[in-house]
């Protein structure tokens, strides 16, 4: 059974294309697909026209409200919304959709500005914001039950249209964005950008005012909008990601023909054609685009493949300890420093002392961070001191066990180098030397493999010393393109680990 079908993440497609092709071997498995929002037709075609059944389900009626024009703010018309709707309408909580934390932190900051102007005039109303950066204690905060005769409103990103259920919600204002993550084979940029829902989330969200009992939905948008410039359907994560991890998981699954593998919508080939030129560079395909042996090795790994290149090289360097804990550190992404908006000063310091001697962000995760945390027997105390979110820590000791485990089936023996950080570097290196950018005189950097200008991102430790040449770990394109989790290296060392894609002349200063 394959459950929330209409979410379309990257697995649940890969799912889709290989359980299809077992079903039709196997006539006594029973496969069931079910969601809550779906384009059933679309499902029943590419399931060799399955049976259809529809349940009816007990949601409560919803009110949607348009706006009669466009609204030039929609951060500005939504708080003034929820002010509207606690003066004028009867008691029950409001939902609100943002799209990002920024955006919920000023709406927050401008919400009680207001309303400390009404005094007692308006009862209590009870701010709740929710995203995945904020520390676990406060997001258990909108669960709580209202108190009598005070009204919550909760602050959301898209995490509240699907995975989660607020009790006593009666109001839902949707703005009608949110970010979306696309990904550019070309350049091989992720960009983050803030995009159109589509109608199908407008619909997931309105649902989200009737559960409990009859509620409205206030839409910022015109029902022209709606009806006309909104996609039905939010495009399919497959589409727009990176998919050097999928090519890798179907060749060791044995899927040799990925061209003609069934997907439910296809990727672009474009994509799909960059990831078997990475896994070639990478040393994972051979000519033939059959998987090597340490192409076999770096599936075992749950990771993106220029990470598990890096840990299967770490075996080289003798430095495979450190490298499981920079990649479970990297793979909690950017959520382990925690910046509240009143102390935003104290945490950049303390932020910025993991960064003493300019070691590089890899090694300060490593070395500064995660052993810290290690040393002080995995105290939370020192996560509150050092703005550091405790959960994300914790989520990153449970990656670098599993990688542990993962080491031995792969044959790879914990070996330790604490006091030398050039191998650390080198098997850094090896697995992210298509990810290589100089100096440039103007401050920026320009790649060497497909030269395009990118900035260190302002996280970062190396931001201000701007070193000649960095191996960086993603390209994020928000404001600017920015590299982001970097550490310098000896541009002499490209040639050494990856002949076959550096010449000398590619690294000349």
């Amino acid at each position: 059974m394959v459950d929330e079908a209409h979410e379309r993440t990257l697995s649940t497609d890969i799912l889709f294309g290989l359980v299809k092709d077992i079903a039709r071997f196997r006539p006594d498995l029973k496969l069931l697909i079910s969601s809550a929002t779906l384009d059933a037709e679309k499902f029943s075609d590419y399931f060799d026209s399955a049976p259809i059944f529809k349940f009816p389900g007990r949601r409560y009626p919803v009110e949607i409200h348009y706006t009669k024009a466009p609204e030039a703010d929609y951060l500005d018309a939504a708080i003034v919304t929820v002010l509207q709707i606690h003066v004028t309408q009867e008691l029950g909580d409001i939902l609100v959709f943002f799209t990002g934390q920024e955006e919920i932190e000023t709406a927050e900051e401008i919400i009680k500005h207001r309303i400390r102007g009404l005094g007692t005039k308006i009862a209590e109303l009870i701010i709740c914001p929710i995203y995945a950066n904020l520390p676990t204690e406060l997001q258990a905060k909108i669960f709580e039950p209202t108190p009598e005769g005070a009204r919550k409103v909760v602050l959301a990103t898209n995490i509240a249209e699907t995975s989660l259920t607020i009790d006593g919600i009666k109001y839902v204002i949707d703005p009608g964005f949110c970010k979306m993550k696309s990904y550019n084979p070309r350049t091989g940029m992720e960009s983050l950008l803030i995009a159109p829902v589509s109608k199908a989330s407008a619909n997931q969200r309105a649902g989200r005012a009737g559960r409990t009992g009859p509620g409205k939905c206030f839409r910022l948008y015109t029902a022209y909008n709606y009806y006309n410039d909104m996609e039905d359907n939010t495009i399919p994560e497959i589409q727009r990601t990176n998919l050097a991890n999928v090519v890798l998981s179907l060749k060791s699954l044995g899927i040799h023909d990925l061209i003609n593998f069934d997907f439910m919508d296809p990727p672009p080939s474009e994509a799909l054609l960059k990831a078997l030129e990475l896994l070639f560079a990478l040393s994972a395909l051979n000519k033939l685009g059959e998987l090597t042996k340490v192409g076999r090795r770096m599936a075992e790994f749950p990771l993106d493949p220029m990470l598990s290149k890096a840990i299967v090289a770490s075996d080289n360097y003798k430095c495979s300890d450190e490298m499981i804990s920079i990649a479970a550190m990297l793979s909690v992404g950017n959520s382990i420093f925690y910046r509240p908006k009143d102390k935003q000063v104290h945490a950049d310091n303390a932020r910025m002392n993991f960064h003493t001697g300019n070691v590089g962000d890899h090694i300060a995760l490593l070395k500064v961070v995660y052993n810290s945390w290690k040393e002080t027997n995995y105290s939370t105390q020192w996560c509150y001191e050092n703005y550091i979110q405790v959960r994300s820590m914790k989520r990153a000791r449970d990656i670098r066990d599993q990688l542990e485990g993962l080491l031995e089936r792969v044959e790879i023996e914990v070996t330790s180098n604490e006091s030398d950080l050039e191998p650390i570097k080198k098997a850094i290196t090896s697995g992210f030397f298509p990810h290589s950018a100089r100096l440039q005189k103007n401050g920026s950097y320009r790649t060497v493999k497909h030269p395009q200008t990118v900035h260190i991102h302002p996280s970062s430790g190396l931001a201000q010393i701007l070193p000649r040449w960095v191996i960086y770990h993603e390209l994020v394109l928000t404001t600017k393109e920015y590299m982001r989790q970097v550490t310098e290296l000896k541009p002499e060392w490209l040639v050494e680990i990856a002949p076959h894609y550096y010449q000398l002349k590619d690294v000349e200063d």
